[in-house]
């Protein structure tokens, strides 16, 4: 995971601010220094992380934080503002015009995800009550409309296509198109090259003069490293852009483009791809992207990952359930699918507030839901409502028929019969919740399964 790396690294600088008590100014100075060293291997830019240690310091040894009884957290409240800011204070949003259709103009490198984001963005409108045609400007990439027809059709979005004429005329037939059709926003997903030329960036200024789009969104890879700032600053010198897409997030980048982008192109992070699946599109929030770097959790992204993927009936049938006792392996596999739809398990986790700096991605099994909804498959109707009925000869069978081994069956039962203890001790007399911290994704009735 990005910031994986400077989260530790910070969390040792804080660790060790805690236990000197109260600080000196040559205290402050040294967490400094080992504060821009992590920044500057994290590839945050040389200058970005001259300028930010310079704020920090001049903050952090004033006599706020000297004469403070708690000083180590008023360093580290001082750096969590300092990094919000430097990312922008505030999330960036999509500046929608009062007369539709809004037009976003895709642009970047082969290989950062463009097409696969365009879908992305796609999907995530959707979720916004929005229409979004989807149109193939990228006429010279090998099977570049063929991908975007594949994604878009995943994505549930329509994709406009005229083959491989002059992008300008598609891009401005997609415009009539899309107001004759009723479609409010139009993403264009344009042409990539493996490097910066003048012929893509006089394409683009072509595209931009003839249809004015009211976004630019650039997208970057993050594992890029510091050449995805050189990138975008490229880019917005070219064409103005208004926003960055920052892509594989999830992956083992350093994380410096997202701390960087905003500082050297005065352009925002509006989005960043944070997994492979059509989902794992976030809006960025710098607040939030903050607290995660410096291992506070991210409850608020948390919450809108569940919104998103909880199924509030399912979970008021289960509740029903739970009310009458009735909680069973079909409704432990639902809770399943749930957190599923959540996206990768270690990510969610870091989420959890002082989980962020405790949770590796090698400590978590990705492949343990999946084992434990076969050996639920593998079940008869029976047994799934019942489990109880399920002696050793029928565990031989359930392991055989799913794949799994007999100690498989085992732990899955102990974890069913835990979760529905616990479930059970939610409820009140009278079938009516106790006061209980509410999980998102568990329908405010916890029990995460031990990964």
């Amino acid at each position: 995971m990005a910031f994986e790396g400077l989260s530790d690294k910070l969390g040792r600088v804080f660790k060790g601010l805690r236990g000197k008590g109260k600080l000196n100014e040559k205290d402050v100075r040294d967490a400094m220094r080992e504060v821009k060293l992590a920044l500057i291997e994290a590839d945050v830019n040389f200058k970005v992380t001259r300028d930010f240690i310079v704020k920090l310091t001049e903050r952090a040894i004033g006599s706020e934080v000297m004469n403070s009884l708690t000083p180590a957290q008023q360093v580290i409240d001082i750096v969590n503002d300092e990094m919000i800011q430097l990312m922008g204070g505030k999330g960036a949003r999509i500046d929608f015009p009062a007369k539709p259709p809004c037009i976003i103009m895709l642009c970047g490198l082969q290989g950062a995800g463009k097409t696969t984001h365009a879908a992305k963005l796609a999907k995530h409108l959707k979720t916004m009550n929005r229409r979004p045609l989807l149109v193939a400007c990228d006429i010279y990439r090998p099977a570049a409309i063929e991908q975007l027809k594949i994604v878009g059709e995943k994505a549930g979005a329509k994709v406009f296509e005229l083959g491989q004429i002059n992008p300008v005329k598609i891009a401005t037939e997609s415009i009539k198109f899309a107001k004759d059709n009723g479609y409010d926003v139009v993403i264009l997903d344009t042409a990539g090259r493996l490097h910066i030329d003048e012929e893509l960036m006089n394409e683009l200024k072509g595209i931009k003069a003839k249809v004015e789009p009211n976004e630019i969104l650039l997208t970057i890879d993050a594992m890029t490293g510091q050449d995805a700032v050189n990138v975008a600053q490229s880019f917005n010198e070219a064409l103005g852009i208004s926003g960055v897409i920052l892509t594989k997030l999830d992956g083992d980048s350093r994380g410096g483009a997202a701390l960087s982008v905003l500082a050297v192109t005065g352009r925002p992070v509006k989005f960043a791809g944070v997994g492979e699946k059509l989902d794992d599109l976030e809006q960025f929030h710098p607040e939030r992207m903050a607290s995660r770097i410096l291992g506070m959790g991210d409850m608020l992204s948390l919450i809108d990952k569940a919104k998103t993927a909880v199924d509030e009936k399912e979970q008021e049938k289960i509740a029903r359930r739970l009310q009458e006792n009735k909680f069973d392996m079909n409704d432990l596999y639902s809770q399943f699918e749930q957190i599923e739809k959540m996206g990768n398990i270690s990510n969610v986790l870091k989420m959890l507030p002082g989980m962020g700096n405790k949770i590796k991605d090698e400590d978590i099994d990705e492949r343990k839901m999946p084992r434990m909804k076969a050996i639920i498959s593998s079940m008869t109707k029976k047994e799934r409502a019942k489990p109880a009925i399920i002696d050793a000869k029928r565990k031989r069978r359930i392991a055989a028929g799913s794949g799994n081994s007999v100690e498989s069956v085992n732990e899955l039962l102990r974890q069913y019969e835990m979760m529905r203890k616990m479930m059970s001790g939610m409820m009140g007399k009278g079938g009516k919740k106790k006061r209980f911290p509410k999980l998102p994704g568990m329908g405010g009735m916890g029990g995460f399964p031990q990964f």
